[in-house]
């Protein structure tokens, strides 16, 4: 099943008069995984999952979603999918748990109502109006609804704005389940340790098209160099470290005793490090390795930073 696509995008076009927020963009969802769609405001990653969602109708390209088209075949689709839109979309004097309930009762196979309050923390005021619920009660209202149903594929965006660590904590985990029970999840998030520790996948959109596309070890691995970092005593002989590396690596010392290695960093280059110091009588106070980040993937690729 994961080798199968829940969704797919070719050529993907959307504009708004003269603005063109999606520009031929192509993008694949594999079945039972969670995949990431991350990108800077205004990159067209809203515009692109809005027309997944049906939301939207595309200018040109082609969307299929579990198969089917997602404006002409809406009435079969909708059933399949679940939706959690960032705001909007719940009646704003309902009481929470009745929402909840109307919204499972509109499905075959809904899921445990009351469990799922209890899951996310909703226990506690399923009686109160929804305009009057905190922004993270909201936010967790708008996942529950999301997943009640027992979806095929499900759109989340922003699930985890605005929750405190212990609730965004609780939302992970909820997502982890969905996908080992077969569930597809395309995840909007701007929380770059949401999008590596969740996702399967990580698409990069930006200027209306995917700019870079592979599980985050995979980005991160082919970004830039990672960095490791030791200290001893000062003016060591970097040109003789040097020498040891491989080639490519770079070796400066930023401040007196601190030095930074950059580069193909491995296990390969960790020994000879230290083997150099062996044979040098240095007896190095820290050793570390910095791990090239998704963040970094995303900032080198865009020149952006993610905002809310």
């Amino acid at each position: 099943m994961r080798d199968t696509a829940a969704v797919e995008v070719t050529g993907l076009v959307k504009r708004y008069g003269d603005r063109t927020a999606v520009n031929g963009l192509d993008l694949t969802v594999r079945r039972g995984t969670v995949t990431a769609v991350l990108g800077p405001n205004g990159a067209g990653k809203t515009t692109t999952i809005e027309t997944c969602e049906g939301y939207r109708r595309p200018d040109a390209g082609t969307v299929r979603v579990l198969g089917l088209d997602p404006i002409s075949d809406a009435t079969a689709l909708r059933p399949r999918i679940g939706v959690m839109l960032q705001s909007g979309g719940i009646y704003p004097t309902v009481r929470a748990a009745e929402m909840l309930r109307h919204t499972a009762a509109l499905h075959a196979h809904p899921l445990d109502v009351d469990a799922l309050i209890e899951r996310l923390g909703l226990d506690g005021c399923g009686r109160t109006p929804y305009r009057r619920l905190s922004g993270g009660q909201q936010q967790r209202l708008a996942l529950a609804m999301a997943v009640v149903g027992r979806p095929e594929l499900v759109f989340l965006d922003e699930p985890t704005a605005g929750l405190d660590p212990q609730a965004r904590r609780s939302a992970w985990d909820l997502v982890r389940e969905l996908r080992a029970d077969g569930v597809t999840v395309v995840l909007s998030t701007h929380f770059m340790d949401e999008a590596e520790e969740l996702s399967d996948d990580v698409a990069i959109i930006d200027a209306g098209r995917v700019i870079a596309r592979g599980s985050p070890e995979e980005l991160c691995r082919g970004g830039a160099e990672n960095t490791l970092r030791f200290t001893g005593r000062p003016g060591l002989d970097l040109r003789s470290l040097l020498k040891a590396l491989p080639s490519g690596t770079a070796a400066a010392e930023p401040v007196p005793g601190s030095y930074r290695l950059t580069g193909a960093v491995d296990p390969r280059l960790l020994a000879t490090v230290t083997s150099w110091c062996a044979q040098n009588g240095v007896m190095p106070d820290s050793i570390s390795v910095e791990r090239h980040t998704l963040e970094d993937v995303f900032l080198e690729l865009t020149g952006k930073e993610l905002r809310s």
